[in-house]
Parts: C-alpha cells; sequence; structure tokens
C-alpha cells in the first residue's frame, strides 16, 4: 500500500509540474502493475484462508459463490 501510495502521489506532483504525457502514462502503468500484484496477493490470502475454510465446513455453495463474484470483478465482461 506504501508503494501505491508514493506512485499515485509522484503521478500528482507530475501532473501538477505539467510532465510530458508519456512519462504519466508509464507511472500510470507502474500503478496499475502495483495494483494487480495487491490484488493478486488479496485473492490468493482470501483463496488460501477464507474458501479452504468454507469448504473444509461444508460452505461449499458459500465458496461458489465468493470465487464467482471474484472471477466476475477480475473479468468485468464475464
Amino acid at each position: 500500500m506504501h508503494r501505491l501510495q508514493g506512485q499515485l502521489q509522484g503521478m500528482e506532483k507530475m501532473l501538477a509540474d505539467g510532465r510530458y504525457c508519456p512519462e504519466i502514462l508509464t507511472q500510470s502503468s507502474a500503478i496499475q502493475k502495483s495494483l494487480a500484484g495487491f490484488n493478486q496477493l488479496i485473492m490468493e490470502n482470501h483463496l488460501r484462508e477464507h474458501i479452504v475454510h468454507q469448504m473444509k465446513g461444508k460452505k461449499d455453495e458459500q465458496a461458489i459463490v465468493e470465487l464467482m463474484r471474484i472471477y466476475k470483478l477480475s473479468n468485468p465482461t464475464a
């Protein structure tokens, strides 16, 4: 999260300073990659902790509903 905050603050400064558009786009791309990595960590944690717990606790349907919700968030056209 700290990395993302720093990247966002850096991009805000770039915008305020009127930096060259390709430089801003490069920063934006780096932020998007950081967010993708963060999302991956959150998803992995959810699968390891919550989904496994639900499956062991015979809450298969709840696990499936959550997995489908996560899938739809990561695949907006689905």
